[in-house]
């Protein structure tokens, strides 16, 4: 278990983040956190830590979460 997963209680974004990462992904949830905080916990996702962000890679999603305030910046589908 690392930093992230232990603070997952912490994690949240902004409005603006929300709406970007629903774009970027192109998924429909009602809350994002939760569908992130998810994806995070899953036994089969990668996590490491560069500078001062998170990564967490699971499946074909990169989640990007600040390390400090636990706020997640953006998500990205990975290309193939």
């Amino acid at each position: 278990m690392n930093c992230l997963t232990k603070n997952i209680d912490r994690l949240h974004t902004t409005e603006m983040g929300s709406e970007r990462i629903k774009k970027n992904l192109q998924i429909d949830v009602e809350d994002v956190v939760k569908w992130c905080g998810e994806r995070i916990l899953d036994q089969n996702a990668y996590i490491e830590r560069k500078g001062k962000n998170w990564y967490a890679t699971v499946g074909d999603y990169r989640i990007t979460v600040n390390a400090h305030s636990y706020t997640i910046i953006t998500a990205h589908k990975i290309k193939g």
